[in-house]
């Protein structure tokens, strides 16, 4: 469930605020009086989202937001305005708000602008394969790589220059694209991508400028480019090693000057478009070659951003399954509750050239084909098995391995009450958190998954509850129709 604190020295609009939110029953909500009071929540408990006002006693809005952006960058600020502090909203946009609403407030207005907000949120964390911020400080099931990449996002996102993207194919370069327009002020025009290697050389200018009629055979009618179109917005350029060396002088000049000229035409159209490019080349080798401008090179690799291919951060990879596990359940109306131990170690086996593209349509075969609750080694691919060496009798032996890893738990109280531990298998760490996410399973199944009453009726602090839900990878909308 997403946690939202709203933060108002107004009890009537604080109320509604929180009423309408609590109505989708797709929120857990708490409330704060005044700046001073949401510091004080916040250093107890952890919000996806503050919905604050900008005008309240103790600590107003504005240095309320610095605070709660020190502390987790990650948390979604929507900022509520009066007429008169208009001004201050728009300083709190700048200064990391995700945007502002004018009082008064209409519920659907607000819902619709938490739906977005919330979106931009999910791509961030999804593009940077990393979970929210755990305690304000750390990623969950993100290594030291994918750390940097989040934080690139956020500070990109708060700047207007060019991005650089490198990486190996299917490690999410549009994905980090989008979060980062999706986070900027741009956020409310046009992302316009363009894959270079797909437009042929002699269609290239008039496809990035557009072209008047009649400027070369087959141009019967006026063409709008895709800097045109993307005006106010951001042009995503994929795959910029292969772009013609011609082009890519044309491209520097547009980066330097802030204008083109459309093909045939006599005027210079002025561009506010914001460049990131993705590559999965080698730039400087190609720059020795001669096949890549330096001088473009440098213009656009200010900040850079590499990806890791998915073969150097597999502690990665069970997070990675269980998110599109739970996007597969929406698309495809099911209940998975994750991998069995058998699935994730022949996960851990793959060095997955494809990287997490590849991840993402093996589960969705896995999707297809698996008829339980949990994604076994026999509903892969046969040519993943066939790639890691997986014999039918091993399939079996692993299904086995799989099964009586995820169904062990069942076993592990007795009838006494007692902990049943298997002679041969004394690892603490293992069995604990086995104990841990079965105990919280049952718990939010048995009160349908509402974190307030799991936590009071099951003895769990709340905030280590949400602790452990994000651990696991468990989904509490799972519950909600049980």
């Amino acid at each position: 469930m997403i946690r939202v604190l709203v933060v108002d020295d107004d009890q009537g609009l604080r109320k509604t605020v929180s009423a309408a939110l609590r109505n989708t029953g797709r929120f857990d909500v708490e409330e704060a009086f005044d700046g001073q009071n949401a510091i004080e929540q916040f250093e107890d408990k952890e919000f996806d989202l503050v919905i604050l006002d900008v005008d309240m006693p103790r600590k107003n809005g504005l240095e309320t937001l610095k605070w709660i952006k020190a502390k987790d960058p990650r948390v979604i600020s929507i900022i509520l305005t009066a007429h008169a502090t208009v001004d201050d909203a728009v300083t709190a946009v700048k200064e990391g708000a995700y945007h502002y609403l004018s009082k008064p407030i209409r519920s659907e207005d607000l819902l619709e602008m938490v739906e977005k907000a919330l979106e931009a949120q999910s791509l961030i964390s999804y593009a940077a394969n990393s979970a929210p911020i755990e305690a304000g400080r750390k990623f969950i099931g993100g290594n030291a790589q994918m750390q940097k990449v989040f934080h690139l996002i956020h500070r990109l996102s708060k700047v207007d220059t060019p991005v650089l993207i490198r990486g190996a194919s299917g490690t999410g370069k549009e994905l980090v694209a989008k979060a980062i327009h999706l986070n900027s002020t741009r956020k409310d025009e046009k992302f316009v991508a363009i894959n270079c290697s797909a437009i042929p050389e002699n269609l290239f200018e008039s496809e990035l400028f557009g072209h008047e009629k009649g400027s070369f055979t087959g141009a019967d009618q006026r063409k709008i480019g895709k800097f045109q179109f993307a005006e106010g917005g951001t042009l995503f350029l994929d795959e910029l090693g292969d772009m013609p060396v011609l082009m890519q002088v044309k491209l520097l000049r547009v980066l330097q000057e802030k204008k083109f000229t459309p093909v045939g035409a006599n005027r210079e159209v002025p561009t506010n478009v914001r460049i990131i490019a993705a590559t999965n080349r080698p730039l400087e080798k190609m720059i020795e070659e001669g096949t890549f401008r330096e001088d473009l090179f440098y213009r656009l690799n200010v900040i850079p951003i590499f990806l890791p291919e998915l073969k150097d951060r597999k502690d990665d990879i069970e997070r990675l399954a269980d998110t599109f596990i739970q996007k597969f359940n929406k698309e495809h109306g099911r209940k998975i509750i994750g991998c069995t131990a058998a699935t994730i170690k022949a996960f851990q086996q793959y060095d997955w050239p494809g990287n997490i593209r590849e991840l993402e349509n093996v589960i969705e075969h896995a999707f297809v084909m698996e008829s339980e609750n949990r994604i076994d080694v026999n509903s892969l691919p046969e040519k993943f098995l066939e790639t890691i060496g997986l014999t039918p009798k091993q399939m079996i032996i692993q299904q086995e391995a799989g099964s009586s890893a995820a169904d062990s738990s069942e076993e592990l109280i007795s009838e006494e009450g007692g902990i049943i531990i298997p002679d041969d298998n004394l690892d603490f760490s293992k069995h604990k958190e086995m104990f841990e996410r079965e105990f919280i399973l049952k718990a939010l199944k048995m009160f349908k998954g509402r974190i307030n009453q799991t936590a009071l009726h099951a003895n769990i602090p709340k905030k280590t509850l949400l602790r452990k839900i994000e651990k696991y990878g468990i989904n509490p909308k799972d519950f909600y129709l049980q």
